[in-house]
């Protein structure tokens, strides 16, 4: 409300003409500059939904070979099963005898595991390992659990093995190799019994769990003893331990840990019981379940409820992660159903595969698997109401950007498309997705340019900027993008991808959406190189319209805003050449395409501005925000390329064709018109631009009339325009306009009379046309509401009655009317009618005494002195 009473007090300044030449200093020019001329606004950009919803969306320009494909295959033979090394090729036959546990009962005897002699070298390890595992391979099912079970008493030695290849380097190379076994016992108080579980081997790596299903007893022929305690030594054993971690929360440790256990004895049953506990569990929950979906392919729900009790059986025994030892044989069931066109049922399979924290190809496979589910709108019910989004987030916190870049191209855009539902959007956002985005992307703009990654982490770029600017449409998600710093990162990412094209076009649709807002444009304003960098982009794709336009809307919501976002960015270096390059490059094309249109003869005018017109109308509303700034203005209305460009678009076009185009152009004129510069091309354009005005004061758009009337009280100030407004008859409009009673076209109606009223050889017409009645009946109309227009009409009728003799001759019937609302409104309590807001009564009261109250006080005293005579 102060703002625009602030506005009010002195928009009378530039139609008036002064009697007696007086230079004006700086500061009343600026001030004149901030009340008269006008910011443009301009509407959204509209961003179309890609129905197809692939990877990068139809438009990308990155090429095939360049990108993860869209179209990719989820059959078993893309993930890696085993996880584990290669196999060495080595496959023996499976052993005739079935293996036996030797079990004593006999508590006074010592008890003894004997192992072979280890091989002499480490090659001779690794044939023998590859034996194992090639006759794990071997061994049938019948076989493994038809083991024979002795008793073994309690006094005798438990080794516990969590890792096979371990042990393997204590086997002699002459022995055979045992055959796997899996067997399962029930368990009492009284004897102990050991279990044979299946195995396989595997690599050295973080996921070096995977391969080994289970612990395993075996006591086995052999020449060595063991030491008199009934172990062989106090070795420790390492494995690695996933680190369970939830979304939104990184660890400072590493993911993999050590766990340790020790092969022990008696002294020391932990270990065992929670091998039996496991594995008990694993017989009675998990393996019924796992047959179950065997034989079930060929129904569907069936299949999806099993998934869901396996899901809940496995979280149940605590058996999620790497650290579950049959994960291979959990997974390899798992992977046999994802051939299956089933999107629940995919949903399921992903979920559990996340939960086991695979990696490599699987984690990879999964990801895609994902991607696929959610890309389909028809889903977003079954996903909302399931865990997914929590493993997809959990991936994208833990995994190295560098190691799984890929699948987490993957992983971000399906959570992409689930952000584009309200319920997942706002799910995502309250577990802080928000934060875990821009910190992903700070990490990828930690990658220069001449490292390997950089290129390939792009493309996760283009999927997170993506997301972002879904999310910016959410209130929740904006506050945290502003407490989170966003502006700053993003401007770091357009600097650092100014050479691909769908990265910029992203991260300026995000800056697009949120420069609408206060607080960010204030930030991006605070980002000294934000400039020159979109200069830098508007001058390399000129021609790409989607992310030149949505360039030119940033700096025409930035320069809507201060002096000092606008003086910067006119003192870039070559800005005001790049953007006369922009409006000449489409000007050419919209003209081309106008004449194409005309020669197409019978179809009719879009009804909305083209992707040509809507940069136009951008452009010219940034031209119109920056010539607010006196200097700046200044110079641009003495710009002749730009100052044409302006005028021919008033030329070709027309209100019907393209109103908020035209309508722009006539406002940005307006604008440079105010400066009264010696080498401005406003001035040198003057009359052609008058007979341009015209035909907007033809239309039936009143917005565009306005337009026409507001440059015209500005060029008006010029002799050849007076003359010109007189010989087309143009004051008469302007007169009639007084009738309809809206103040913001009564306003620059009254400045086009007051600067007419300068020549004495021109105020007669004010009588003629009616003008002195429809002037008093707007100060009786407007009077204490609007101090600003009342001053100027009594301007007006002042000039008018300079050469007076008579009121009666000069006002005619009115004389009495003006002389009691001139003495009316000259009333010191009048001029607080106006509002009970107290800064605009001040305001007001400020107009009153300084502006109307002399003016008004000199035309009463004058109309009383001829009133009286007469």
């Amino acid at each position: 409300m102060q703002a625009s009473m602030t506005e009010n007090r002195r928009k009378a300044e530039p139609f008036y003409w002064l009697s007696v030449a007086k230079p004006k200093t700086s500061s009343e020019i600026v001030n004149e500059a901030r009340d008269v001329l006008r910011t443009v606004k301009t509407q959204r950009l509209f961003t179309p939904t890609d129905e197809h919803r692939k990877l990068f969306g139809s438009q990308s320009s990155l090429c095939p070979q360049n990108r993860s494909s869209s179209v990719f295959s989820l059959d078993t033979s893309s993930s890696d099963l085993s996880e584990s090394r290669p196999p060495s090729g080595v496959c023996l036959n499976p052993l005739a005898d079935k293996p036996t546990l030797i079990i004593s009962e006999k508590k006074d005897e010592a008890s003894f595991v004997f192992l072979p002699t280890p091989p002499a070298d480490a090659a001779e390890v690794r044939k023998v390992s590859s034996a194992w595992k090639g006759l794990f391979r071997t061994a049938s099912q019948k076989d493994l659990f038809s083991a024979k079970v002795v008793p073994l008493d309690q006094n005798e030695v438990k080794l516990d093995f969590e890792e096979p290849a371990m042990m393997m380097n204590n086997l002699d190379r002459s022995n055979n190799c045992l055959a796997e076994q899996k067997l399962y016992t029930s368990i009492n108080d009284e004897s102990r019994q050991l279990i044979c579980d299946e195995h396989t081997s595997r690599s050295g790596t973080e996921d070096s769990m995977e391969g080994t299903p289970g612990k395993f007893l075996l006591q086995l022929q052999g020449e060595r003893s063991v030491n008199s305690d009934g172990r062989f030594a106090d070795e420790e054993l390492q494995f690695p331990c996933d680190q369970k971690k939830e979304p939104g929360t990184r660890s400072s440790q590493p993911r993999a840990s050590g766990w340790k256990r020790r092969v022990t004895g008696l002294k020391d049953e932990t270990g065992i019981n929670e091998w039996e506990e496991e594995d008990f569990f694993w017989h009675t929950k998990i393996l019924p379940i796992l047959h179950e979906l065997e034989k079930r392919e060929d129904n569907i729900e069936q299949l999806c409820l099993a998934c869901t009790k396996l899901y809940q059986a496995l979280d149940e025994g605590d058996m999620l992660g790497k650290r579950f030892k049959r994960r291979n044989i959990l997974l390899k069931t798992l992977y046999k159903l994802v051939d299956i066109d089933s999107d629940p049922l995919s949903l399921k399979l992903a979920k559990i595969i996340l939960a086991m924290k695979v990696e490599g190809k699987n984690l990879l496979g999964v990801c895609k698997l994902a991607f696929k589910i959610c890309r389909n709108k028809k889903n977003y019910f079954i996903i909302q109401n399931d865990t997914l989004l929590d493993y997809l987030l959990q991936v994208l916190w833990n995994e190295d950007l560098q190691t799984n870049n890929e699948a987490l191209v993957y992983c971000m855009a399906a959570i992409k498309c689930m952000s584009e539902n309200d319920a997942l959007l706002y799910k995502m956002v309250s577990k802080g997705a928000v934060e875990m985005f821009l910190e992903l992307m700070k990490q990828i703009n930690n990658i220069k340019e001449h490292d390997m990654y950089f290129s390939k982490l792009g493309h996760l770029l283009v999927q997170v900027t993506a997301t972002l600017r879904i999310l910016a449409d959410c209130p929740l998600a904006r506050r945290r993008l502003g407490d989170s710093g966003a502006i700053p990162e993003l401007c770091v990412a357009l600097e650092q991808r100014g050479s691909d094209k769908d990265t910029c076009l992203w991260i300026v649709s995000v800056l697009s959406k949120l420069s609408t807002y206060n607080d960010f444009c204030a930030a991006l304003a605070d980002c000294s190189r934000c400039y020159a960098l979109f200069l830098a982009l508007l001058n390399k794709y000129q021609k790409q319209q989607d992310l030149v336009i949505r360039i030119i809307f940033i700096l025409g919501n930035v320069t809507a805003k201060d002096d000092q976002s606008r003086e910067q960015f006119f003192k870039e270096k070559e800005s005001v050449n790049t953007l006369t390059s922009l409006f000449q490059t489409y000007y050419e094309l919209d003209l081309n395409a106008l004449t194409w249109h005309h020669d197409r003869k019978g179809e009719e005018h879009p009804k909305y501005p083209s992707k040509t017109e809507d940069v136009l109308i951008k452009l010219i509303r940034v031209l119109a925000n920056l010539s607010i700034h006196p200097r700046v203005g200044a110079a641009l209305a003495a710009a002749c390329p730009l100052v044409g460009l302006l005028v021919t678009v008033l030329e070709y076009k027309s209100v019907d064709a393209c109103e908020e185009l035209v309508i722009n152009a006539a406002t940005t004129i307006n604008n440079l018109s105010y400066y009264q510069v010696e080498n401005s091309a406003v001035q040198d354009e003057k009359l052609h631009i008058a007979e341009m005005l015209v035909k907007l004061l033809m239309n039936y758009n009143m917005d565009a009339v306005v337009e026409a009337v507001r440059v015209f009280g500005n060029l008006s100030l010029h002799r050849e325009i007076r003359d010109f407004i007189m010989q087309k008859k143009i004051y008469k409009f302007m007169i009639a306009l007084l009738d309809s009673k809206n103040r913001e076209v009564c306003f620059p109606a009254c400045g086009v009379l007051l600067n007419l009223t300068v020549d004495e050889n021109k105020r007669a017409f004010l009588m003629e046309e009616g003008g002195i009645e429809k002037l008093v009946d707007c100060l009786q109309d407007f009077g204490p509401a609007d101090w600003q227009l009342s001053c100027l009409i009594c301007k007006t009728l002042w000039n008018y009655s300079e050469d007076m003799t008579s009121a009666a001759s000069c006002f005619g019937a009115d004389t009495n009317t003006l002389l009691l609302l001139l003495t009316a409104f000259l009333d010191e309590e009048v001029e607080l009618e106006c509002s009970l807001d107290r800064d605009i009564k001040d305001c007001q009261r400020v107009y009153w005494e300084r502006e109307f109250k002399p003016v008004a006080e000199k035309l009463r005293d004058r109309i009383q002195s001829h009133h009286s005579s007469s």
